[in-house]
C-alpha cells in the first residue's frame, strides 16, 4: 500500500508543491525541491514507462494548479455550466503533463541506454518539451519554468539571463539547479554550495535595463470595468466616459508626442468605415464610424495617438463572416494611423475548434458572440517618425495572450522601439494576471524590449527592456500612469537567434551530461 500511495501520489503533490513557485506565490525554493525529488523518483524508476508515469502525475498536479485561473472564465458566461470550468482545467493538465512525462521518458532511456547524467539529460528533454508545447495544436505555452526566476517588480533576478538563452533554456537552468538540490542531499559539497548560493540571485542580483527613457510620453490607462458588464451595450456610454477622463495630457507630460493606451476590449465601437450600417447602429457612436473616430481625437487631444483595443469585422458584400480582435491606432484628428490583428487565438476564448462537432454538443467559445475570430499575420511594427520629430517611434504589438509565446512577439526585419500589449485580464481569477505579467517581463528581457500593458482590471505595468517594472497599477483599480517611455536595449542574442538560441542550449547540455557521465565513467 505505501508503494502504491508513493507511485500514484507523490508525483502530483510534487507537480503542485512544483507550481506554487509561480506568480502570485513566488515560492520558487518549492519548485526546486519538488523538481529535486521528481528527479529522485526518475532515477529509482526501473522503467521506462515508471518513469514516465511519474512525469505525467507530476505535470497533472503542475498545471492542474498553475492553470486554476482558467476555472474563472467559465463564471462569466451563460452558455455553459460554471463547474465545467474545473474539468476544463483537469482536462488540460492531462494534456499538458504529456510534456513532462515525455521528458522524463526520453531523460531515463538517455541515462540508462546512452550513459548521459540524468540530471543534464532531464534538463535539455525540458527544454525540448516547453518548445514543442508552445508549438503543438497552436501552442500552449503558459507557466514556463524559467518564471519561477522572476524576482519582485524592481527586480529581474536571475531571470535576465533569459536575454543570452531564451526562456525555454532558463527553464532548463531551473531543472540544473533543481539536480543540484537533488545531488547536494547526498552530501556532495558542491552541488550543496551551488544549491543555496545560486538560487539566492533570484531574488538579490540587481541585473536590470537601461535606466534611461526615450522622449516619448505615455498615458496608460486602467479603467477596471467589471468582466461581467463589459459586453452590456448598456454600459457602453458610461465605459467609455471612464477611458476619457482617464487620458487627457497632463500638463507634466508637455505637449511632445504621446501615445495613450486603453485596454484589449474596452471600445465596442467599430471604427472602420465599409460595414453595414445595421453594425454601427447597435455600437458605434452616433451610428457614424467617423463621428466615433473624431470624438476619440478630441478626447486625446494634439500631439497624441490613441492605440486602443476593437473589433473590425470581415465582411463579404453585406454578410459579416467573422471578426478580427485588433488595436486600432487613432490621432487628434480622428485619422486611423494603422492597426494590428492578434495572431495567437484563444481556442475556446476566441474560436471554437471543430465547430460543427462540438457546438451540437452545447459547446460554445467563453467570449460573447457566434462569429469566430479570424487570425492576423503576426508580429509587425509600425513606424513613425522619432520621438525627437514629434513622431511616436516604431510601436510593436501583441494582443493579450499573445505575448507568452517566447520568440514570437516581435517583427525582426524591423525591430520596434516598444511593445504595446493590451488584455483583458478580467477572466483570469486571481492567479492569471500575476502569472500573465510575469512572462511579459519575460518577453521584455529576451527581446531588449520595453513592454506596456493596458488591462481592464489589473495588473497594468511598464515593464523595461531589463524586465523591472517601472509602473505599475494593481488589480481592481482605477487609474492611469505617465511617464515617458523606457529605451531599448541594442538586439540581444535572443533577439538575433530566437528559439533556436534555446535549442542550441538544450544540445549543449545535453553533450555537457555525456561527456561528464563517460570522465566519471574512467
Amino acid at each position: 500500500m505505501h508503494a502504491r500511495l508513493k507511485r500514484w501520489l507523490l508525483p502530483p503533490l510534487l507537480g503542485a508543491l512544483a507550481a506554487t513557485g509561480f506568480q502570485p506565490l513566488m515560492l520558487w525554493p518549492a519548485t526546486l525541491i519538488g523538481l529535486a525529488l521528481l528527479i529522485g523518483l526518475i532515477e529509482a524508476a526501473p522503467r521506462a514507462r515508471d518513469a514516465a508515469l511519474a512525469g505525467w502525475l507530476f505535470g497533472v498536479g503542475h498545471f492542474a494548479l498553475g492553470n486554476c485561473w482558467i476555472a474563472t472564465a467559465f463564471t462569466y458566461q451563460a452558455q455553459m455550466p460554471p463547474a465545467l470550468g474545473w474539468v476544463a482545467v483537469l482536462l488540460l493538465a492531462l494534456y499538458l503533463a504529456v510534456w513532462p512525462a515525455l521528458s522524463a521518458t526520453v531523460a531515463h532511456g538517455l541515462h540508462r541506454r546512452a550513459g548521459v547524467a540524468l540530471v543534464p539529460a532531464f534538463a535539455a528533454c525540458w527544454i525540448v518539451a516547453e518548445i514543442a508545447r508552445g508549438w503543438a495544436f497552436t501552442g500552449f505555452p503558459w507557466n514556463p519554468l524559467a518564471a519561477v526566476a522572476l524576482g519582485p517588480f524592481d527586480r529581474p533576478g536571475l531571470a535576465r539571463v533569459a536575454a543570452w538563452c531564451g526562456t525555454y533554456a532558463l527553464s532548463g537552468l531551473i531543472v540544473l539547479l533543481a539536480g543540484a538540490w537533488h545531488w547536494s542531499w547526498r552530501a556532495r559539497p558542491v552541488p550543496a554550495l551551488i544549491a543555496v548560493l545560486v538560487p539566492i540571485a533570484l531574488l538579490i542580483l540587481p541585473l536590470r535595463g537601461d535606466p534611461r527613457d526615450s522622449a516619448l510620453t505615455y498615458t496608460l490607462v486602467q479603467p477596471d470595468f467589471a468582466q461581467d458588464q463589459i459586453n452590456d451595450p448598456r454600459q457602453y456610454e458610461s465605459q467609455f466616459q471612464t477611458l476619457a477622463k482617464l487620458s487627457p495630457r497632463l500638463p507634466e507630460n508637455g505637449s511632445g508626442p504621446r501615445v495613450v493606451l486603453w485596454p484589449e476590449g474596452a471600445l465596442p465601437d467599430y471604427l472602420r468605415p465599409g460595414y453595414d450600417q445595421w453594425w454601427y447602429d447597435q455600437t458605434t457612436y452616433a451610428g457614424d464610424p467617423a463621428l466615433a473616430r473624431a470624438r476619440l481625437g478630441h478626447v486625446i487631444g494634439p500631439g497624441s495617438l490613441l492605440m486602443t483595443g476593437t473589433t473590425d469585422l470581415a465582411v463579404t458584400g453585406r454578410q459579416v463572416t467573422g471578426a478580427w480582435n485588433v488595436i486600432t491606432l487613432i490621432d487628434s484628428a480622428g485619422a486611423i494611423r494603422g492597426g494590428y490583428a492578434k495572431a495567437h487565438l484563444v481556442p475556446y476564448g476566441e474560436y471554437l475548434p471543430l465547430r460543427d462537432w462540438l457546438a451540437p454538443l452545447g459547446l460554445s467559445r467563453l467570449v460573447s458572440g457566434e462569429l469566430d475570430f479570424n487570425a492576423g499575420p503576426g508580429p509587425r511594427t509600425l513606424g513613425f517618425a522619432p520621438p525627437e520629430a514629434g513622431g511616436w517611434g516604431r510601436a510593436g504589438f501583441q494582443i493579450c495572450y499573445e505575448i507568452v509565446f517566447s520568440g514570437q512577439v516581435a517583427d525582426r526585419a524591423h525591430r520596434p522601439d516598444y511593445i504595446f500589449n493590451p488584455s483583458n485580464d478580467g477572466w483570469f481569477g486571481a492567479f492569471g494576471p500575476p502569472q500573465h505579467l510575469a512572462q511579459a517581463r519575460l518577453r521584455a528581457i529576451e527581446e531588449g524590449l520595453p513592454v506596456l500593458r493596458s488591462t481592464t482590471t489589473g495588473i497594468s505595468a511598464v515593464i523595461d527592456a531589463g524586465g523591472a517594472v517601472r509602473a505599475s497599477l494593481g488589480m481592481g483599480k482605477v487609474g492611469r500612469r505617465d511617464g515617458r517611455v523606457p529605451l531599448a536595449l541594442p538586439p540581444t542574442l535572443f533577439a538575433r537567434f530566437g528559439t533556436m538560441l534555446s535549442l542550441g542550449w538544450a544540445i549543449a547540455v545535453l553533450v555537457a551530461g555525456l561527456v561528464a557521465s563517460r570522465r566519471r565513467a574512467r
